[in-house]
């Protein structure tokens, strides 16, 4: 399935860039602790059918695997993937990888836990495609399915909002700003690379959600019961949250 294109997360050489950076070591580190909260959280066990959505280069889907789920990745970017199928046939997992959009991607009565991950949530510019993603993902999941939701909340943003920042990662240079768009419908993140006499310079906005506005579009997707969480190991979602983790049921509301 081909993407639309247009947007800026279409565009590959953003995270070919940008992926040292956000997939660092200690990331991948952290994907064991990760999966082992999901489980948890959603009562999933060994001989699940899992939908990773946008999974990039397979962080959780590996793990998934290694632990005996039965996987299949979305993603739209072609090195991502290619980096997750070397990554699987190396540790001989059998996974299911695909170039698709979540925006028209689905698979009817599929999968017992769907899961989207690491902050993947609101990128698109149309509003009315998110919900178009959480439909898909709604579809695509078996009566009494999961589906596992960690984005950047409204509240934690406002909270921990700061006007930019600088630090050392890879061999760069990385220096962020940060504003807010309209009324904290978003923020527009700006990053600069510098190495060298190298600079690159790149900008998105993410949109921004409250749990109270999660649940809402969740619910408009189809889905049954709707907790808001402030972390994947279930802790509440005030003033301590970590980040907004959206527990989803598949059963009818």
């Amino acid at each position: 399935m081909a993407a639309r294109g247009g947007e800026w997360f279409e565009d590959p050489e953003f995270w070919n860039i940008f992926a040292p950076l956000m997939f660092d070591e200690k990331r991948w580190a952290e994907t064991s602790g990760v999966v082992d909260a999901v489980e948890r959280l959603a009562g999933s066990v060994p001989g699940d059918t899992v939908l990773d959505a946008c999974c990039g280069p397979g962080r959780h889907s590996l793990e998934f695997a290694r632990r005996g789920y039965w996987v299949t990745g979305v993603d739209l970017m072609d090195s991502y993937l290619e980096a997750a199928r070397e990554s699987a046939l190396v540790e001989g997992a059998d996974i299911e990888f695909l170039r698709a959009d979540m925006r028209e991607f689905r698979r009817p009565g599929a999968f017992d836990l769907a899961v989207n991950l690491f902050n993947s949530f609101g990128y698109f510019a149309d509003p009315g495609q998110d919900l178009d993603m959480l439909r898909n993902i709604r579809a695509s999941l078996r009566p009494g399915g999961r589906f596992v939701l960690e984005m950047l909340g409204k509240e934690t943003a406002v909270r921990d909002y700061i006007e930019g920042e600088w630090f050392e990662r890879d061999g760069w240079t990385v220096l962020t700003e940060y504003s807010v768009v309209g009324a904290w419908e978003g923020l527009r993140n700006r990053w600069v690379l510098i190495r060298g006499a190298e600079r690159i310079d790149r900008s998105f906005v993410q949109r921004l959600y409250s749990g109270t506005e999660t649940a809402a579009l969740l619910t408009r997707a189809g889905f049954g019961e709707v907790r808001i969480l402030g972390s994947l190991e279930g802790a509440p979602y005030d003033r301590k949250a970590l980040s907004l983790v959206a527990l989803a049921s598949a059963d009818a509301p």
